[in-house]
């Protein structure tokens, strides 16, 4: 299965990187350890092994770094 998006928001009361799992009208939500400063390379590297560890397919239909 194939998720149809991920956000990646900082999360400051968690002082940590927030996922955002999109499958349909489900929302996965997970925090990440990576640094604040981490690029969309580090991010987007994390995020499909979220996603590898959730079941679904490594590539988003799309990925999204929202504004800290």
């Amino acid at each position: 299965m194939r998720a149809d998006q991920v956000e990646a928001s900082w999360d400051p009361g968690h002082n940590n990187w927030l996922l955002r799992i999109c499958v349909g009208e489900e929302v996965i939500r997970r925090h990440c350890s990576a640094p604040k400063d981490a690029d969309e390379r580090v991010l987007k590297s994390i995020s499909q092994q979220t996603l590898r560890d959730e079941g679904y397919e490594p590539e988003p239909g799309e990925f999204k770094i929202l504004p800290r």
